[in-house]
């Protein structure tokens, strides 16, 4: 599974279960706080790791009952003993869909058809990184809001391991 986001470096709202915020900054930063608050509640009661279903139903809950008074768009991903690897994406309305991958922030725009193109179910993790980070190297040559280096995040059933691609190393298309 893949996450493509050009938005930010991913909010961590439960041991294995990320989102990637676009929107407003306290928009997304309030729902994700709520997320890991009723997540915390959930593990706490049931001594249960929570499910990246029911996290992003809780994301899709706070997003669709307030969707007249927030800017948020949401993408929440991880891994869980029941599905392993997930990806919910949740666009500006509270709609929650799961997807094999899922793109967002203000450079998606400009690589759709390069994902629609390039992904491939069944990637290896070697794949998978390269797909994304040359995802956001496109993305970030056409939009001058998405930053300067590329953030990956890897989740498995280990947890969270993260990887930097500095701005002096990151993929070229348009010069070769």
């Amino acid at each position: 599974k893949a996450v493509v986001s050009t938005q930010s470096t991913g909010t961590q709202v439960a041991d294995k279960i990320y989102c990637c915020r676009s929107g407003s900054a306290a928009d997304t930063q309030a729902i994700a706080d709520y997320v890991k608050f009723y997540l915390d509640l959930q593990e706490n009661e049931t001594n249960e790791d929570p499910t990246v279903e029911v996290a992003s139903r809780i994301f899709q809950m706070l997003c669709y009952n307030n969707r007249d008074q927030l800017s948020a768009s949401i993408i929440c991903a991880g891994w869980d003993k029941a599905r392993g690897g997930q990806v919910y994406c949740l666009p500006l309305g509270g709609m929650c869909v799961r997807m094999p991958f899922a793109i967002g922030g203000s450079g998606s725009t400009y690589i759709y058809g390069h994902c629609d193109n390039t992904y491939k179910e069944g990637m290896t993790e070697e794949q998978c990184l390269k797909f994304v980070a040359d995802a956001v190297a496109l993305a970030m040559h056409r939009d001058g809001s998405s930053g300067g280096m590329i953030r990956l995040a890897v989740l498995t059933k280990d947890g969270c391991r993260r990887l930097n691609i500095p701005g002096n190393q990151l993929p070229t298309f348009w010069s070769k």
